[in-house]
């Protein structure tokens, strides 16, 4: 094989289809947009949900019930694990996990998760904790403060 012999496989290239080009394609004159109207101009993008003037289905639907995801409380989460890179007798603060970057923002405070294990004798300041996290600060000799 020699490369002036080289082929390009039947099939593998498709011919782009150049809208309004005459008759013989098929698409000329109005390029397959038929007569005029909206659909026909440029730069038409129809909105989801729109049913060509008719009220839309989101709005003939019953609206019902009440929704508390605004209201929402979000804790940012530290596990135990993450605390033995503190020195001991350290007083674990917010403000300390977020300048460590533990933490990137504290959304609506911050609550100490008990995975993992704590080897470090440390005070632990946050607004929640769990039960096991709790248990495992005091039996490390560590204490537990909530804000």
């Amino acid at each position: 094989m020699k490369l002036n012999e080289l082929k390009v496989t039947e099939g593998s290239k498709k011919v782009r289809n150049r809208v309004g080009r005459g008759t013989s394609s098929g698409n000329g004159k109005t390029s397959g947009k038929g007569h005029k109207g909206q659909k026909a101009r440029s730069g038409y993008s129809r909105k989801a949900g729109f049913e060509g003037g008719q009220l839309p289905l989101y709005r003939r639907l019953p609206k019902r019930g009440f929704s508390n995801a605004k209201f929402k409380v979000e804790y940012a989460v530290v596990n135990l694990s993450d605390l033995n890179k503190f020195d001991e007798g350290t007083v674990v603060t917010p403000e300390l996990l977020k300048e460590t970057g533990m933490v990137k923002n504290q959304l609506s405070g911050i609550k100490v998760l008990g995975s993992g294990a704590l080897e470090k004798k440390l005070t632990v300041k946050a607004n929640k904790f769990s039960m096991t996290a709790k248990e495992k600060i005091e039996a490390a000799g560590g204490k537990v403060e909530v804000i």
